[in-house]
């Protein structure tokens, strides 16, 4: 989960949750300065749940550890309130337990919102997760559905042409339209946009320059300034730099 989503998300529920607690006291700032003082020990369970317990134990069929390690953290969890509750008491009841609120030293309650929250955190990461992993799955099959075609259609002087893959040098967006460079020393040009095209194109394919995808297999050297095709240059732009160049030395390995 990005790091903005998870600072939206604690920021609502500290507003849900002084919205909970709002009526169990006098005025706004002792409501927050309790939840205040509890958020850290929700963060901490929250983490602790998601971040080790479901991954390192639950993930990996290890139940039984899974399970003692989160009654430690019931344990923990009870006795990091019960310390909340005390400094509640000294910090907004002026150490008089007629002054409480019911709800601060409701321990029962506490630990009902704190589960609650760690739950719900833990819902919305897992459901992240799922639609990443999906989002990875459908990116797969594109490219692996590219890598068994080899071929691309181009519309060109009012015709499709099927162009394959390995006799594709590279692609250059001039303007309004695009060249494409192919062994031989041929080329034809079309309209659709060089982002268009290299959607379609394999993994065999990188983008070095705003106006320029190469062909990877038909690169004969490079630095980081350039690669050639032969005799051909083509330029590496600054930011594209070091993508091109974990790509290129991961094709060399």
């Amino acid at each position: 989960m990005k790091l903005k989503f998870q600072f939206v998300f604690w920021s609502a529920s500290v507003v849900a949750l002084v919205l909970l607690f709002r009526n169990y006291y006098s005025s706004f700032s002792e409501t927050f300065y309790f939840v205040a003082m509890l958020l850290p020990v929700v963060l901490a369970t929250s983490y602790f749940f998601n971040g080790v317990l479901v991954p390192e134990f639950l993930f990996r069929g290890r139940y039984w550890r899974f399970l003692l390690y989160s009654f430690y953290m019931l344990i923990v969890s009870l006795y990091l309130e019960m310390i909340v509750i005390f400094v509640a008491l000294i910090v907004l009841a002026s150490y008089s337990y007629a002054n409480m609120s019911p709800v601060s030293s409701d321990i029962f309650m506490l630990t009902i919102t704190l589960y609650f929250f760690v739950l719900l955190f833990s819902f919305v990461q897992f459901f992240t997760r799922q639609r990443n992993y999906r989002a990875q799955i459908i990116k797969l099959e594109a490219d692996h559905e590219k890598q068994k075609t080899k071929t691309i259609a181009v519309r060109a002087n009012r015709q499709m042409n099927q162009l394959h893959f390995d006799d594709i040098l590279y692609l250059e967006s001039l303007a309004d339209y695009v060249k494409i460079h192919l062994e031989g020393g041929a080329a034809i040009t079309t309209r659709e946009p060089i982002s268009k095209l290299a959607e379609r194109l394999s993994e065999d394919f990188i983008r070095v320059h705003r106006s320029f995808i190469v062909n990877q297999t038909k690169i004969s050297r490079y630095n980081s300034e350039a690669c050639f095709l032969g005799e051909v240059m083509i330029p590496v732009s600054r930011s594209y730099r070091r993508i091109v160049m974990q790509s290129l030395q991961k094709k060399q390995q």
